[in-house]
């Protein structure tokens, strides 16, 4: 029998599994790193608590991470951060507490994950880490629980859709706008329990942060996964961000690429010569529009931030466009970096200065808005423009509002009018 080619989300399962797997296959792999968040952490603990256990298989690669209300809004909020504080002392595993930020951006700031690891996160989004070419998805708590105590957990090997973006980016069209359009192309279940693989020379060219936040929404089209292959920047970002944190690389990163003979499911082919900026409508990722078609829609508040846009670059675009204007006086717009050291970098380049001096109301670093536990919970029947990576009912804390998902220069451009606006107009 002749031996096929692997794609990358092979490739990793089946070294941490230690057989010969391809798609469709089940496995039990080792995995790397585990992570849970205050949404998801309390369950989690109980799970443990339910196996037997009284620790993980290894402290230095667990990680509990307050990121979705905090400073904690309510009382009962306030006893399940007390619980993962406590569960953080008894076992040694790294808490994340307030006002560090974003699990997906804490952990692969960390040190802790590198390129060919296997990591699950008790968060839908965990997906993110797929930018720097690890295999990353989110499970449930329980799931979550026996890969912290065990540090392994089954699979099911999936197919892989190769996602090619062919031609350039242009002027005033970002990474968000890339992964819009693929939600715009095959719809929020057209890869539902696939990996996808991302291509193009705008991928090669663009930033690890522009990376992250196309691999971050590949759950919203139903993806396992969102994997590239690593790079210079991919190798350089991983060292550089372990070195700030004062530690080394956990392990030593093992890229992965997929084999030149590797089995796709399918080949999705995007043109980003004539793209222009595009919004998702409510009350679905996959309702998606080109700007042109609302342009002048009313809108009310704005939130630039969240695991998919509240990094260094993002900030920058806003700030720079909103530099020496104003905010409309009938919009507001909530901005929530997603890690501490996003926010003092930011603070260090002026960016959230311009952003204060222009109207914004800054928060701190985390999910807060994006999930509508506190921060910004928008009023009935008001429409807002978000970076974040979901428009569902009720997601900012109303079910009475209305979310529509755009890049950041495109919810800067409509902070200036209180209307959707064409971030073109201003760049």
């Amino acid at each position: 029998m002749v031996a096929l080619g692997k794609t990358i989300a092979e490739k990793i399962l089946s070294a941490h599994s230690k057989r010969d797997a391809y798609a469709g296959d089940i496995v039990i792999a080792d995995v790397d790193f585990a992570m849970s968040q205050d949404g998801t952490s309390a369950l989690a603990i109980d799970a443990i608590a339910q196996l037997g256990a009284e620790g993980v298989f290894d402290p230095d690669r667990v990680a509990m991470v307050m990121d979705h209300s905090c400073p904690s809004p309510l009382e009962g909020v306030s006893a399940i951060h007390a619980k993962m504080r406590a569960f953080g002392r008894q076992t040694g595993i790294t808490i994340y507490d307030w006002g560090r930020g974003v699990c997906h951006q804490l952990v692969p700031e960390s040190g802790k994950v590198v390129c060919g690891d296997l990591v699950i996160g008790c968060d839908s989004h965990t997906c993110t880490y797929g930018a720097l070419n690890i295999f990353s998805t989110g499970v449930g708590s329980t799931d979550g629980a026996a890969a912290m105590v065990s540090g392994k957990l089954w699979f099911k090997v999936p197919e892989t859709v190769k996602i090619v973006y062919e031609g350039f980016l242009p002027k005033g069209v970002y990474a968000k706008d890339m992964i819009l359009a693929l939600a715009r192309r095959i719809g929020v279940d057209g890869a539902t329990y696939q990996a996808l693989e991302f291509y193009g020379r705008a991928i090669d060219e663009m930033s690890i942060e522009g990376r992250m936040t196309i691999a971050n929404m590949a759950i919203e089209v139903g993806a396992k996964a969102g994997l590239m292959c690593a790079d210079d920047k991919t190798l350089a970002f991983l060292a550089e961000r372990a070195a700030r944190n004062g530690s080394p690389l956990a392990r030593t990163p093992q890229p992965v690429a997929p084999d030149e003979d590797a089995v796709y499911a399918r080949t999705v082919t995007i043109d980003l010569n004539d793209l222009e900026p595009q919004i998702a409508k409510p009350h679905s990722v996959g309702a998606v529009v080109g700007v042109s078609e609302l342009e002048g829609l009313p809108v009310a508040e704005g939130l630039l931030g969240t695991c998919t846009n509240g990094r260094l670059e993002d900030l920058a675009i806003a700030a720079n466009l909103l530099a020496d204007r104003a905010i409309h006086p009938d919009f507001r717009l909530v901005v929530a970096p997603a890690s501490r050291d996003i926010y003092l970098d930011a603070m260090a380049a002026g960016y959230i200065q311009t952003l204060v001096r222009a109207g914004a109301s800054v928060v701190t670093p985390g999910c807060g808005p994006c999930v509508g536990t506190h921060n910004g919970v928008p009023g009935d029947g008001e429409n807002v423009i978000s970076t974040a990576n979901r428009n569902f009912k009720g997601r900012m804390g109303n079910s009475n509002a209305f979310i529509y998902l755009a890049s950041p220069a495109t919810v800067a451009a409509s902070a200036l009018n209180a209307r959707i606006t064409d971030p073109r107009e201003y760049l």
